[in-house]
């Protein structure tokens, strides 16, 4: 039914018509080139544990993943960070994923926000997805935003502005 001619082909480059002898060396790719193509990507690492024993006065940031047990005063940045029963954070928390275990005093962003039967939340709480299990207590609003990692942006699409859960 269809065939394909050459009037619909784009025409050659004026490069691809003249080539010029090239050396062997050239036509081949340098053996850097090589070994980066064949080598895997780097497997990520695990994630960093703030022990109970730790207490932090200042503000941590990382682009990887943060269990913390101890206590934290200041913000905090990350990829996933999970707050562990023993752990108490006053301050900011902002992350991809956050599970709370333990105590945030500050307001918490997150695109999937989790707070289990141990979590105490007193703040706000900016997501896109939350879960909150039976037993968890939380005093403070809950807001959902499309972008709730960025702050300068608010795109809320529902609120409740006096959210409290305790059981």
């Amino acid at each position: 039914m269809f065939s394909k001619s050459k009037i619909n082909e784009p025409a050659p480059k004026a490069s691809e018509t003249a080539k010029p002898a090239a050396p062997a060396a050239q036509a081949t790719p340098a053996p850097t080139q090589q070994k980066a193509a064949a080598t895997p990507p780097k497997p990520k690492p695990p994630a960093s544990v703030l022990s109970s024993d730790l207490h932090i006065t200042g503000n941590i940031k990382t682009t990887g993943d943060i269990q913390v047990e101890g206590t934290v005063e200041g913000d905090i940045r990350a990829h996933l960070l999970t707050i562990g029963e023993t752990a108490t954070i006053k301050g900011e928390v902002t992350a991809d994923d956050v599970v709370i275990n333990g105590r945030i005093v500050g307001r918490v962003r997150g695109l999937k926000v989790r707070l289990t039967s141990t979590a105490r939340v007193e703040g706000d709480i900016i997501h896109k997805t939350i879960a909150i299990e039976s037993g968890a207590h939380f005093e403070g609003s809950v807001q959902r935003q499309d972008d709730p990692l960025n702050p300068g942006r608010s795109g809320k699409t529902g609120a409740n502005p006096a959210a409290e859960v305790s059981q």
